[in-house]
């Protein structure tokens, strides 16, 4: 999941929009990483339950 994150901060718009929020509100690197980290749980856990494929406006 770290590296997986790490690739996904440069290149999907919503990670890193997400990811560049929380280091703006004072979090460490570390600590917004692993928030994305969670947030992308949820979001690939909700598209396989309603059996959607990936959705930028959704996340």
């Amino acid at each position: 999941m770290f590296m997986a994150m790490l690739s996904s901060i440069q290149c999907n718009p919503v990670f890193k929009r997400f990811y560049e929020h929380l280091k703006s509100q004072g979090k460490i690197p570390k600590v917004a990483l692993i928030a994305c980290m969670r947030k992308m749980i949820v979001v690939l856990n909700t598209m396989i339950k309603n059996q959607e494929p990936w959705r930028e406006k959704v996340a």
